[in-house]
This record gives structure tokens, sequence and C-alpha cells, in this order.
């Protein structure tokens, strides 16, 4: 079976993670922590801002076409009710450079980073958010809502709440376990979150962290994007969400506005369902009163997540793990989309799905069995709209640095020089 006519096939970075630079973000300010939870700062990362133009060539040399990309906050309003008409402009550009080379652009308006002024301000647990973001994305989309069909509010808006279950977990087994085989409990937690995590790192920075923090951000607990995140916290992203909606349709009614979910593919072992069942009413469930209405709901997925008697399993026995720790698994994005489909009737676009390894031979057979898995989906008449493979290039991934490799194109930071991969190849051959 061909994907059908208008199906979308790309591939998807965060600006943070490419652009370089972004000096007035939450982010920059915590990598140059004395004792920062970060292997190293993001720097030029991949200078995707000045280069960003051969990157969607190369994309679109490929055979992809679709691009998902983020705008920065900070460099928008890098001061509270100060707007970059100049950083406008750049992202004018990168979405006049999508549409000249037969590419659609899907924006994303927060892939997790914030203005650091934003967390001075409280951050995600403060009220006043859902305002500053409301009024953001409606900057945003007055100045450049002509040009675009989709738009994402907000990248894995549930990630807060993931956060704060593996922190506790993490924090338990730390207490119970002697030195020694603590640092093995850290990387089983890093292991179930779908997020770049250093959580044994973060533990031992924090007799550090408020002190530093209170200098960085006026308090000892800020509460950035990816901080483990409250119950109102949790509906507070929801309603900020929410918020950019309605001000995207008062000014262009005809974009399709949706968000993202980080989602595992949860599997119940017998006497395993109920933790099963509350895990995705956690993950999943609970956030429906907010999105039903929304054009299309962002699906996000990287593995899976089994349960036992006794609660979350580790990867079964022999199982081949990525460099983030977690199972190779690309059956787990055909279940995802399956089971998200019962609940939300809207459409799906996957915003991101990858795998990071060296072997860039298990790229392509990850690729290849989850595509495989969407014509399933779109066989049985579930509306999938897309498939966006993250990452487009080998960037940076957050608190774990640029070691992990989830790239279509390998780039060289000491010269900056593209190499494509042969998943690249074979991801645009199937968009053919």
């Amino acid at each position: 079976m061909a994907f059908p006519e208008g199906f979308m096939i790309g591939a998807a970075t965060a600006a943070h993670h490419v652009e370089g630079n972004n000096i007035h973000s939450d982010y920059w300010l915590q990598e140059h922590m004395p004792h920062t939870s970060f292997t190293e700062p993001s720097g030029e990362a991949c200078d995707h801002y000045h280069r960003y133009a051969k990157d969607i060539r190369m994309l679109a040399d490929a055979g992809l076409n679709a691009y998902r990309f983020s705008i920065e906050w900070a460099r928008i309003e890098p001061e509270e009710g100060q707007f970059e008409e100049k950083e406008i402009e750049h992202y004018r550009d990168v979405i006049r450079c999508c549409r000249e080379n037969g590419v659609e652009p899907i924006v994303t308006l927060m892939h997790f980073t914030s203005p650091a002024w934003l967390i001075r301000k409280g951050g995600w647990e403060a009220e006043s958010t859902i305002e500053y973001f409301r009024r953001y994305a409606a900057y945003v989309t007055e100045k450049l809502g002509a040009e675009l069909r989709y738009v994402c509010t907000i990248n894995e808006a549930n990630m807060g709440l993931q956060l704060a279950t593996i922190a506790k977990r993490f924090r338990l087994m730390a207490e119970q376990a002697a030195k020694a085989s603590a640092a093995a409990g850290a990387k089983k937690a890093e292991g179930t979150v779908q997020v770049g995590m250093n959580f044994e790192k973060m533990m031992e920075n924090m007799k550090y962290a408020a002190m530093e923090n209170a200098e960085a951000f006026g308090t000892p607990e800020p509460q950035i994007f990816v901080s483990s995140r409250t119950p109102e916290g949790d509906a507070l992203v929801f309603r900020a969400h929410q918020a950019a909606k309605e001000a995207i349709k008062a000014l262009y009614p005809d974009i399709k506005v949706g968000i993202t979910l980080s989602m595992h593919d949860l599997q119940a072992l017998p006497g395993g369902e109920s933790f099963e069942e509350t895990a995705w009413d956690e993950e999943f469930r609970h956030y429906l009163p907010y999105i039903q209405g929304d054009d299309f709901l962002g699906v996000q997925n990287y593995t899976r997540t089994q349960y036992g008697p006794q609660g979350q399993l580790p990867a079964p026995e022999g199982a081949e793990l990525t460099q983030m720790d977690y199972e190779f698994y690309p059956e787990a994005l055909e279940h995802v989309i399956r089971r998200v489909h019962m609940d939300f009737k809207g459409d799906l676009i996957v915003t991101e799905n990858g795998v990071a390894v060296a072997d860039d031979t298990r790229r392509v057979e990850f690729i290849r069995r989850a595509l495989a898995g969407v014509k399933n989906c779109l066989q049985d008449g579930i509306p999938v709209k897309g498939y966006m493979y993250w990452s487009l290039m080998d960037n940076f991934e957050w608190q774990k640095g640029f070691s992990m490799t989830f790239g279509l194109i390998a780039v060289d930071r000491a010269t900056q020089t593209r190499s494509p991969k042969e998943s690249l190849a074979f991801l645009g051959s199937c968009a053919k």
C-alpha cells in the first residue's frame, strides 16, 4: 500500500536543539550553572539558525515533504512585552524556504524552552502564564498566520506529570539502594521517559541547585516547563493551550491547531492491568476534555512500557536498547495510534517518532517497521495525516547533550558539515 495523496512524511527539530545561542531562554541559564545537570551546553548547536536553507533543501532533495520545527518564544519575546520583529522575519524566511522547496511547515509554538523572564514570574505553575502564552501565540499568528496551515501549540504537554512520576520513583530507588547500585537505578529511571534527563546528576546537584536557581531565576525551585508538574500546573498547561488555540482561530480560523503528547505503548502482563490503566489515564485519557475540539493531535512515541503485578517492569531480558536506554520497539507506534483513536476521533499526526542508535541500519529498520504500522492504521480507516521522524539531524538532546544520535543527517559540530545518512534517503523513498 502506498501512502495516500497529501500524506506528509517529514522530519522534526526543536529550536533549542538546533538553532544555537538561545541566550534568553531558561535552558541557556541552566546549562551554564556551576553545578548544572546538563552534560554540556548547547552553544551554537547545529547553527540551524543560519544554515536552515541548506538543511531544508537536504530534506526536500531526499523526497521529504514536511518539516516540523519550533518557533523560539525566548527569541520572539526576550523580555516581557518586548517583541523582536527581526526574529519574526527570520521565521517567516524559514517558512518561505519550506514553501519554495515543496515542504509543508508544521510550526510548534513552545517546545520545552521558555523565556527566562517567564520563569522569574512563576513559570508553568503561575496563572499569569496562560495570558502570556496567549499573547505570544496571537503575536506570532498575526505576523505569520497567513503562511501557515498547521500549528502545534505546546510540545509534549503531558511531560511534567511523566517527569514527576519518574522523579518520585528515582528518589525511592536512591533511598533504598546502596551507593554502588544507585547509578544503575538512575539509568533504569532515565530509560522510562521519552526525553533526555540525567536524574542521577540532578540528585547529586540538589544541594547546589537551590542557591544557583535563586541567583538565576529569583527562586530556588523555578517552574520550567519540564519541572515535575503539580495537578494544578498540569491543568494550567492545557488551559494555556486552549487560550492559544482561541487566539489563533480568532485571527485565522482555517489554521489547523493541535497539541502534542508523549505517549508510551503501555502493555499489561498478567496482574499488571490496574497499573497500566492508571498510567494511561494519567498519560492521555484525563486530557480528553481539553483536546476533543482540536483539529488534530500530535502523537509522539518512541517505545513501550510493560507492567506486571508489582508495577512497571524493566525492558525484557535481552532486549535491544537504544542510546537512551529504552527498548528498540518500533511496533509501539501502531499500538499507540490505535489506542488514541479509540477516544480521540480527530485527525492524528505523528509529530515525533525515532531512535537514537549509532548503527544507521538499525534506524532504517526502525523507520521501516514504524511506517508499516502507520500503513496498517490507514488501511483500517484511522485518520493519520502525517509522520515526522525525530530528528532531522543529530542535535542537542537536552541534559544528555550531543551524545544521542537520533538524526537522519550527521553533523560535524567542529565544522558544521552535514552528512546525510542512508536513513534520510530511505525515509524520502517512502514519501515518493
